[in-house]
């Protein structure tokens, strides 16, 4: 029996006017790329913050090697055995010495949280300045210390960005050493510098012909180059009393002393530090920063020019002794303040950001392993029930059943599909519902001449008005619906409908299986199908809270569906949708494993994105449009209760966050510890690779398959991910979908074919 055919084509040469399908296809496929761009930038945000806490921990572009041992021909002979301040007035090197009985108070390789502010206290407890040497990466991670710092009337360096050796460091690596500090400086503090002190150097006689060039390059540039007659030798951990006396120069001389703010556990120094400040005081040595020393050297200097505290602890102060003590510093302004403001920002973003991000995939990892075990605890329990010898539904369901086939433009697939239902052990009866193909669909659907088949044609309205109009003229209380692209085989209805026997299922979902599986891509579907979907259904079976029962095979009764209103377009899910629908109804929905339906998936990875994206997106739809069911009371809202928080953790949340896993596990193999890393990812893969081996067994499959697992990790999981991040965006902005067809080629005849 069929509908009367739609009105003849236009004439030829006029051109068809577009469905509402097409027109709201082609304005999806107009939105898509802005998303699909947004998503992968913020993929893109979130990697380079990674990398920028990756280089300011030195995890990414660090350099360990420390030089040792290198000639010195080509430096002075005077530089050599010079004072430790180096400068290059009109180009030519020059040392200066720091007074004696004078001590200028340098500190290294800060700033720290926790030590840093302990040595402030202690300088502003004996009124004494000193000269710290700052890494830019930890300038950037603390500014506020650096504020209080130069607040305080202390004077700062560079010690470069990253601690690295510069003699082994290209010119340009120099350059953006100094400048990133530079920035650093200007954004924590609103200064620049003109002091510098390289990683690892100690007192001038330690140049070599590696670092000369360095000094000479920066001395050009202004900079004033600082080394060290004293080497209290803390970071150590010698003892305080060693500390203290190796830190004393001899003979009244005036020294540059070197101590460490941080860089290591630096509880001697505090402890030592006002002991040697009093110790040095009895002596009648006073205190003053590199440029104090330099400025009581120079011709119309003196030692008014520096801050002193004598023995007494009175303090004598020039006019202008804080600019002299921290002369060499420079007010930052315009693009280099602005920038460093930028750089402290955008540290303040990676500090919290990838902390936040780590403690959160420690959570996702946890979660996703327990729920490996869950699954393969509740799906052995699940096959082992419903394969029990005795097991049962009820009595046997053996009345005719309908079964709905939505076909929009079919004509590859469409045979194939009723034949597999022409050979179908159970009475059924087949209603094709022509969702307004131009493919001749449902014409070849009436030239096959099969027994039961009714084709009914409507307008172009979308699939799930389509199975709408089939259970309205579905004649059985029973009606199975599937895809116009899958094939049965003899007993998927007859094992599909037994479920029915007990009164309070309302819809049981069948075994969807990949058909063209012989290439890469439905492999990997194949794969997903098995472990991913199959094994889920079986927990969410025993826990009752089954989400979605597939498109490709599904049964429901007629009443259940009539009592829901029927398939929504609400979303683009509609088997999500109503199958939500039925639980919060109080319906039981079950899986039967045993009823095996043969679908073509799609082909390339554009079909396959754009099925997914479909189907992410549909399911977010879905489980809005039922957020109600978090409050719904007793046996419907078991759904709300436990398959929602599962549904949205495991299917949006931990999906969301497994592309940072990945690129954490990447950043760590190429940064930190490859070994480790590589390790931790083959244990992940091994667990899954259990899980699926166990699928697999459970349905029977060749295991074959399963050496493909490994590929799909690194390529097609990380789509899938993308996809979901994409339906994510897309959500968040408001953006709406329509069915987008894929194209069939109707390569899965039989399922004997199939395998």
């Amino acid at each position: 029996m069929t509908t009367p055919p739609p009105p003849s084509p236009p004439a030829r040469g006029r051109r068809r006017a577009p469905t509402r399908i097409e027109r709201a296809a082609g304005r999806a496929a107009a939105l898509q790329r802005p998303r699909v761009l947004l998503a992968l930038l913020l993929l893109l945000a979130l990697t380079c913050v990674m990398l920028l806490d990756g280089y300011l921990r030195a995890e990414v572009g660090g350099d360990q090697r420390v030089r040792t041992g290198a000639s010195a021909n080509d430096v002075p002979e005077d530089v050599l055995d010079g004072g430790p301040i180096l400068t290059f007035p009109g180009g030519r090197a020059t040392t200066v010495s720091v007074p004696d009985r004078t001590i200028a108070l340098t500190f290294d390789d800060g700033p720290d949280a926790t030590w840093t502010p302990q040595v402030l206290e202690i300088l502003e407890e004996y009124d004494v300045p000193g000269t710290f040497f700052l890494v830019g990466s930890m300038v950037a991670r603390h500014p506020d210390i650096v504020r209080d710092l130069v607040e305080q009337g202390n004077e700062v360096g560079v010690h470069t960005f990253t601690h690295v050796d510069l003699s082994y460091q290209s010119e340009a690596r120099v350059t953006r050493e100094i400048e990133q500090t530079q920035l650093a400086l200007a954004g924590a503090a609103g200064i620049t510098t003109t002091l510098f002190r390289a990683p690892y150097s100690s007192e001038t006689d330690a140049i070599d012909d590696y670092s000369w060039p360095v000094y000479k390059k920066l001395g050009e540039e202004g900079y004033t180059s600082v080394f060290i007659d004293t080497d209290s030798d803390d970071w150590k951990r010698p003892g305080v009393s060693k500390i203290v006396e190796w830190a004393t120069p001899e003979d009244g001389e005036g020294a540059s002393v070197l101590f460490h703010d941080a860089g290591g556990e630096r509880s001697q120094t505090i402890e030592a530090l006002p002991k040697y400040i009093e110790k040095m005081k009895a002596k009648g040595y006073t205190f003053t920063t590199v440029s104090g020393a330099m400025a009581a050297q120079q011709p119309t200097g003196g030692p008014a020019a520096a801050r002193t505290s004598g023995a007494g602890g009175t303090a004598a102060r020039a006019a202008d002794s804080d600019d002299a003590l921290q002369a060499a510093h420079h007010r930052a302004t315009g693009a280099t303040l602005w920038e460093g403001r930028a750089l402290v920002a955008a540290v303040a973003v990676a500090e919290w950001t990838v902390p936040a991000l780590s403690v959160g995939l420690l959570i996702v990892g946890v979660a996703v392993m327990g729920r490996f075990g869950l699954m393969l605890i509740l799906a052995r329990r699940h096959h082992r029930q419903r394969n029990r010898r005795r097991f049962g539904w009820g009595p046997p369901v053996t009345g005719p059943v309908s079964v709905v086939v939505p076909a929009y433009n079919e004509k590859e697939c469409i045979a194939n599909t009723l034949r597999s239902l022409a050979r179908s052990t159970h009475p059924i009866e087949i209603i094709v519902v022509d969702d307004g193909s131009t493919d001749g669909t449902a014409e070849i659907a009436e030239s096959l001449g099969l027994p039961g088949v009714r084709v009914i044609r409507q307008a172009n309205a979308g699939k799930p008005a389509a199975l709408d109009n089939g259970v309205r003229h579905a004649r059985y209380d029973i009606v199975v619906m599937m895809d116009g692209d899958t094939v049965f085989e003899p007993d998927t209805v007859r094992h599909l409908v037994q479920p029915f026997a007990d009164p309070a299922v309302g819809a049981v979902a069948g075994n969807a299986k990949v058909g063209n599986r012989r290439t890469l891509i439905g492999a990997w579907q194949h794969i997903e199908y098995v472990m991913g979907f199959n094994l889920d259904r079986r927990m969410y079976d025993l826990l009752r809270c089954m989400p979605t029962i597939p498109g490709a095979i599904g049964a429901f009764r007629r009443e259940a569906v009539l009592q829901v209103g029927g398939m929504s377009d609400d979303t683009l899910a509609e088997d999500t949708d109503i199958t939500i629908a039925l639980h919060r109804a109080g319906w039981r929905v079950v899986y039967q494993e045993h009823a095996r339906a043969w679908t073509e998936a799609p082909g390339s990875l554009k079909q396959l994105w754009s099925q997914r994206y479909r189907w992410s997106y549909g399911t977010m739809q879905a489980l809005w449009k039922h957020r109600g069911s978090l409050k719904d009371k007793g046996p419907s809202g078991r759904f709300g209760r436990v398959g929602m928080p599962l549904v949205v953790l495991f299917q949006v949340v931990t999906p969301l966050f497994a592309p940072l896993i990945d690129v954490f596990t990447l950043y760590s193999m190429i940064f930190i510890d490859f070994r480790s890393a590589l390790l931790a990812w083959l244990a992940v893969l091994g667990v899954q690779l259990l899980c699926a081996a166990y699928a697999f067994r459970l349905d029977r499959e060749k295991y074959r398959y399963l050496l493909m697992m490994p590929l799909q990790q690194l390529a097609y999981r990380q789509m899938m991910y993308l996809v979901l991040i994409h339906s994510c965006v897309t959500a968040l902005t408001g953006g709406r979908l329509r069915w987008q067809k894929l194209k069939r080629t109707g390569e899965v005849g039989t399922p004997a074919g199939a395998g």
